[in-house]
């Protein structure tokens, strides 16, 4: 296996898994609710009275950011090796995916986790599992 040694970042990395640690905790302090990403967006498909607010200020933030920091920094390129059919059927399974869940990876396996859930370790397991598997067939077998 070889190193990237010019996209290597476990700096900035360590920084942003902080940042999302800290944003999980102050999260479900001051809401009392879980920052999982499908619950969150799953809320505004049936939504509740008094309940669409925030939903909808959490997803403007999340679409915001990168267009802040595009601002500041300025644009980037975005690398993406596969085709838009391919793009739209991983979105698709991982919706899928979600919903047998009961969660995603970030509901799980930051906040699941942090809890010492069984059923988020559990959860979190298969979806790095099913991610290795596929990363290596779709690379080494198929590819």
């Amino acid at each position: 296996m070889l190193i990237d040694w010019n996209h290597f970042t476990p700096g900035l990395s360590l920084a942003g898994g902080v940042l999302l640690g800290l944003a999980s905790a102050l999260f479900i302090l001051v809401n009392g609710r879980i920052l999982g990403i499908s619950g969150i967006l799953g809320g505004l498909l049936i939504p509740k009275a008094g309940d669409v607010a925030w939903r909808v200020a959490f997803v403007l933030g999340l679409l915001a950011a990168p267009m802040l920091y595009a601002g500041l920094r300025g644009p980037w390129e975005v690398r993406i090796e596969a085709g838009w059919g391919t793009v739209v059927a991983a979105g698709l399974l991982v919706g899928i995916g979600t919903r047998y869940a009961s969660g995603c990876t970030s509901g799980h396996g930051v906040c699941g986790l942090s809890r010492l859930s069984p059923r988020s370790l559990v959860a979190t397991v298969s979806f790095m599992a099913a991610g290795f598997v596929v990363v290596y067939l779709v690379r080494h077998a198929l590819g």
